[in-house]
Protein backbone atom coordinates (compact mmCIF):
# COMPACT_ATOMS: atom_id res chain seq x y z
CA UNK A 1 0.00 0.00 0.00
CA UNK A 2 1.54 3.09 -0.76
CA UNK A 3 0.63 6.76 -0.28
CA UNK A 4 1.84 10.01 -1.73
CA UNK A 5 0.42 13.98 -1.43
CA UNK A 6 1.88 16.25 -3.92
CA UNK A 7 2.95 19.52 -2.34
CA UNK A 8 4.92 22.97 -3.86
CA UNK A 9 8.52 22.20 -2.87
CA UNK A 10 10.42 19.55 -1.44
CA UNK A 11 10.23 19.20 1.92
CA UNK A 12 12.17 17.14 4.48
CA UNK A 13 11.37 13.71 5.76
CA UNK A 14 10.95 14.31 9.53
CA UNK A 15 10.13 16.57 11.81
CA UNK A 16 8.36 20.21 11.49
CA UNK A 17 8.96 21.56 8.09
CA UNK A 18 11.14 24.55 8.62
CA UNK A 19 10.64 28.07 7.13
CA UNK A 20 12.09 28.24 3.33
CA UNK A 21 14.97 29.26 2.33
CA UNK A 22 13.06 32.02 0.04
CA UNK A 23 11.38 34.56 2.01
CA UNK A 24 7.16 33.37 2.11
CA UNK A 25 4.68 35.18 1.20
CA UNK A 26 3.23 37.00 3.99
CA UNK A 27 -0.56 35.82 4.52
CA UNK A 28 -3.70 35.67 6.82
CA UNK A 29 -4.99 32.06 7.03
CA UNK A 30 -8.15 30.80 8.06
CA UNK A 31 -7.47 27.70 10.63
CA UNK A 32 -9.98 24.87 11.15
CA UNK A 33 -9.95 23.32 14.72
CA UNK A 34 -12.56 20.06 14.64
CA UNK A 35 -12.38 19.77 18.50
CA UNK A 36 -13.26 22.97 19.16
CA UNK A 37 -15.36 23.92 16.00
CA UNK A 38 -13.86 26.76 15.68
CA UNK A 39 -12.88 28.55 12.62
CA UNK A 40 -9.99 31.65 13.32
CA UNK A 41 -7.60 33.69 11.48
CA UNK A 42 -3.96 34.02 11.70
CA UNK A 43 -1.36 35.93 10.61
CA UNK A 44 1.18 33.99 8.51
CA UNK A 45 5.20 34.83 7.85
CA UNK A 46 7.05 32.07 8.42
CA UNK A 47 5.62 29.37 5.98
CA UNK A 48 4.58 28.99 2.46
CA UNK A 49 1.39 27.51 3.52
CA UNK A 50 -1.59 25.88 1.70
CA UNK A 51 -5.52 24.56 1.91
CA UNK A 52 -5.11 21.59 3.92
CA UNK A 53 -2.24 22.02 5.81
CA UNK A 54 -1.81 20.66 9.46
CA UNK A 55 -0.69 23.60 11.65
CA UNK A 56 -0.19 24.99 15.42
CA UNK A 57 -0.59 28.41 16.37
CA UNK A 58 0.22 30.41 19.66
CA UNK A 59 -2.70 32.03 21.89
CA UNK A 60 -5.48 30.25 23.48
CA UNK A 61 -5.16 27.46 21.03
CA UNK A 62 -1.52 26.76 21.73
CA UNK A 63 -1.38 22.89 21.69
CA UNK A 64 -4.43 22.06 19.46
CA UNK A 65 -4.16 21.06 16.02
CA UNK A 66 -5.59 23.13 13.55
CA UNK A 67 -6.39 22.67 9.27
CA UNK A 68 -5.63 25.60 7.10
CA UNK A 69 -8.97 25.80 4.78
CA UNK A 70 -8.14 29.20 3.31
CA UNK A 71 -5.26 31.41 2.79
CA UNK A 72 -5.58 35.34 1.89
CA UNK A 73 -2.64 36.98 0.61
CA UNK A 74 -4.75 40.20 -0.15
CA UNK A 75 -4.81 41.87 3.44
CA UNK A 76 -4.18 44.72 5.80
CA UNK A 77 -4.09 44.03 8.91
CA UNK A 78 -2.83 45.65 12.58
CA UNK A 79 -0.07 42.37 13.34
CA UNK A 80 -1.16 42.94 17.30
CA UNK A 81 -4.50 42.26 16.56
CA UNK A 82 -3.80 38.40 15.28
CA UNK A 83 -1.52 35.72 16.84
CA UNK A 84 0.72 33.33 14.13
CA UNK A 85 1.10 30.12 13.09
CA UNK A 86 3.74 28.57 14.86
CA UNK A 87 4.79 25.43 12.66
CA UNK A 88 3.79 23.29 10.02
CA UNK A 89 3.44 19.51 9.96
CA UNK A 90 5.28 17.46 7.07
CA UNK A 91 2.27 15.13 6.13
CA UNK A 92 3.54 13.63 2.94
CA UNK A 93 4.27 9.96 3.05
CA UNK A 94 5.65 7.91 0.58
CA UNK A 95 5.96 3.88 1.61
CA UNK A 96 5.00 -0.04 1.72
CA UNK A 97 3.03 -1.11 4.54
CA UNK A 98 1.72 -3.93 5.57
CA UNK A 99 -2.01 -4.00 6.93
CA UNK A 100 -1.72 -4.80 10.76
CA UNK A 101 -5.31 -4.98 12.08
CA UNK A 102 -6.67 -0.93 12.58
CA UNK A 103 -2.86 0.03 12.52
CA UNK A 104 -0.35 -0.14 9.06
CA UNK A 105 2.87 -1.02 9.55
CA UNK A 106 6.29 -0.57 8.06
CA UNK A 107 9.34 -1.72 8.28
CA UNK A 108 11.30 1.12 6.17
CA UNK A 109 12.71 3.79 9.20
CA UNK A 110 12.64 6.82 6.25
CA UNK A 111 8.71 6.25 6.07
CA UNK A 112 6.95 7.03 9.48
CA UNK A 113 10.27 8.27 11.49
CA UNK A 114 8.91 9.33 14.84
CA UNK A 115 9.76 12.94 14.09
CA UNK A 116 7.32 13.37 11.37
CA UNK A 117 4.82 11.69 13.36
CA UNK A 118 4.95 13.49 16.41
CA UNK A 119 4.65 16.81 14.06
CA UNK A 120 1.33 15.93 13.33
CA UNK A 121 0.28 15.67 16.94
CA UNK A 122 2.68 18.31 19.03
CA UNK A 123 3.31 21.19 19.09
CA UNK A 124 7.08 22.18 19.42
CA UNK A 125 7.40 22.00 23.28
CA UNK A 126 7.95 24.82 25.43
CA UNK A 127 11.94 24.70 26.85
CA UNK A 128 10.85 23.69 30.71
CA UNK A 129 12.88 21.69 32.89
CA UNK A 130 11.90 17.64 33.42
CA UNK A 131 14.32 15.23 34.69
CA UNK A 132 13.20 11.29 34.64
CA UNK A 133 14.85 8.00 35.74
CA UNK A 134 14.07 4.47 36.18
CA UNK A 135 15.04 2.38 39.07
CA UNK A 136 15.76 -1.45 38.38
CA UNK A 137 12.25 -2.85 38.74
CA UNK A 138 11.12 -0.44 36.47
CA UNK A 139 13.81 -1.08 34.11
CA UNK A 140 13.85 -4.87 33.41
CA UNK A 141 11.93 -6.58 30.93
CA UNK A 142 8.72 -8.01 31.98
CA UNK A 143 6.25 -9.63 30.05
CA UNK A 144 3.21 -7.06 29.08
CA UNK A 145 0.72 -9.12 30.81
CA UNK A 146 2.65 -9.19 33.97
CA UNK A 147 3.07 -4.97 34.00
CA UNK A 148 2.97 -4.10 37.83
CA UNK A 149 -0.18 -2.32 37.43
CA UNK A 150 -4.04 -1.19 39.39
CA UNK A 151 -6.69 -3.33 37.84
CA UNK A 152 -8.71 -0.18 37.64
CA UNK A 153 -6.00 1.70 35.88
CA UNK A 154 -5.54 -1.48 33.47
CA UNK A 155 -8.97 -1.39 32.80
CA UNK A 156 -8.63 1.87 31.69
CA UNK A 157 -6.17 1.56 29.43
CA UNK A 158 -7.76 -1.74 27.77
CA UNK A 159 -10.38 1.01 26.81
CA UNK A 160 -7.88 3.14 24.93
CA UNK A 161 -6.65 0.16 23.45
CA UNK A 162 -9.72 -1.05 21.84
CA UNK A 163 -10.51 3.08 20.92
CA UNK A 164 -7.21 2.90 18.93
CA UNK A 165 -5.78 5.74 21.02
CA UNK A 166 -2.35 4.19 20.44
CA UNK A 167 -1.88 6.20 17.52
CA UNK A 168 1.59 5.51 16.63
CA UNK A 169 4.28 3.03 17.65
CA UNK A 170 7.45 2.80 16.86
CA UNK A 171 10.24 0.27 18.22
CA UNK A 172 14.36 1.07 16.78
CA UNK A 173 16.93 -1.77 18.20
CA UNK A 174 14.92 -2.12 21.08
CA UNK A 175 14.04 1.53 21.86
CA UNK A 176 10.43 1.95 21.51
CA UNK A 177 7.97 5.14 21.11
CA UNK A 178 4.34 5.83 20.90
CA UNK A 179 1.37 8.09 21.03
CA UNK A 180 -1.17 7.95 22.59
CA UNK A 181 -4.25 10.87 22.22
CA UNK A 182 -6.29 11.02 25.81
CA UNK A 183 -7.16 14.19 27.01
CA UNK A 184 -3.51 15.29 25.14
CA UNK A 185 -1.81 13.09 23.08
CA UNK A 186 0.95 11.62 25.67
CA UNK A 187 4.53 10.33 24.22
CA UNK A 188 5.46 6.76 26.09
CA UNK A 189 8.54 5.78 25.76
CA UNK A 190 10.07 2.06 26.59
CA UNK A 191 12.62 -1.04 26.16
CA UNK A 192 11.62 -4.01 24.61
CA UNK A 193 13.15 -7.26 23.08
CA UNK A 194 12.04 -10.65 22.80
CA UNK A 195 8.36 -9.56 23.29
CA UNK A 196 9.20 -8.28 26.94
CA UNK A 197 8.45 -4.55 28.14
CA UNK A 198 10.48 -2.13 30.77
CA UNK A 199 11.89 1.58 31.36
CA UNK A 200 8.05 2.92 30.51
CA UNK A 201 7.73 6.21 30.78
CA UNK A 202 4.89 8.30 29.78
CA UNK A 203 4.68 12.25 29.54
CA UNK A 204 1.63 12.17 31.56
CA UNK A 205 3.84 12.24 34.14
CA UNK A 206 2.43 9.68 36.35
CA UNK A 207 4.51 8.37 39.51
CA UNK A 208 3.23 4.82 38.38
CA UNK A 209 2.36 2.92 35.28
CA UNK A 210 -0.56 4.72 33.73
CA UNK A 211 -3.70 3.92 30.84
CA UNK A 212 -1.55 4.91 28.60
CA UNK A 213 1.18 3.12 28.96
CA UNK A 214 -0.93 0.27 29.97
CA UNK A 215 -2.73 0.77 25.77
CA UNK A 216 0.62 1.05 24.62
CA UNK A 217 1.81 -2.61 25.74
CA UNK A 218 -1.13 -4.22 24.55
CA UNK A 219 -0.62 -2.33 21.19
CA UNK A 220 2.70 -3.43 20.72
CA UNK A 221 2.07 -6.94 22.50
CA UNK A 222 -0.95 -7.08 19.20
CA UNK A 223 1.66 -5.95 16.29
CA UNK A 224 4.33 -8.27 17.27
CA UNK A 225 1.98 -10.82 16.85
CA UNK A 226 1.17 -9.47 13.18
CA UNK A 227 5.07 -9.17 12.57
CA UNK A 228 5.53 -12.61 13.84
CA UNK A 229 3.00 -14.23 11.83
CA UNK A 230 2.88 -11.72 8.69
CA UNK A 231 6.43 -10.23 8.16
CA UNK A 232 9.20 -11.80 9.98
CA UNK A 233 11.24 -14.00 7.93
CA UNK A 234 12.76 -17.33 9.86
CA UNK A 235 11.52 -16.52 13.45
CA UNK A 236 13.47 -13.04 12.73
CA UNK A 237 12.00 -9.72 14.28
CA UNK A 238 13.09 -6.53 12.24
CA UNK A 239 15.18 -4.32 14.02
CA UNK A 240 13.01 -1.33 13.58
CA UNK A 241 9.34 -1.41 12.44
CA UNK A 242 6.71 1.63 12.84
CA UNK A 243 2.82 1.41 12.56
CA UNK A 244 0.39 4.11 12.89
CA UNK A 245 -3.53 3.78 13.03
CA UNK A 246 -4.90 3.53 9.23
CA UNK A 247 -7.82 5.87 9.82
CA UNK A 248 -5.59 8.43 11.22
CA UNK A 249 -3.13 8.47 8.60
CA UNK A 250 -5.94 8.73 5.93
CA UNK A 251 -7.08 11.75 7.99
CA UNK A 252 -3.94 13.54 8.65
CA UNK A 253 -1.64 12.51 5.36
CA UNK A 254 -4.36 12.47 3.13
CA UNK A 255 -8.04 13.81 4.01
CA UNK A 256 -6.98 17.22 3.98
CA UNK A 257 -5.22 17.02 0.70
CA UNK A 258 -6.36 19.43 -2.52
CA UNK A 259 -3.60 17.33 -4.82
CA UNK A 260 -2.27 14.11 -4.57
CA UNK A 261 -2.35 10.54 -4.98
CA UNK A 262 -2.17 7.25 -3.24
CA UNK A 263 -2.07 3.64 -5.05
CA UNK A 264 -3.37 0.28 -3.07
Amino acid sequence: MKFFTDSSEKRRNSGMMPPSVAAPRKSVVQVRFPTRGLTLAYYNDRFDLKRGDLVFVDGKLEGLRGRVVDVNYNFRIRISDYKRVIAVADTEVHGKFFKAGSHVLTCDPSVLPKEKVASWFLSPADEEDFVSGTDDALGKLVDPDALPISPEVFHRGVEYYRENRVRYLSVDHGHGYAIVEGTHPYEVTFNTQDGKVGGLLCTCYCMQNCKHIAAVTLQLKELLEHIKTQISENGKMPEYFAAIHAATLFSLSIEGQEHGYFTL
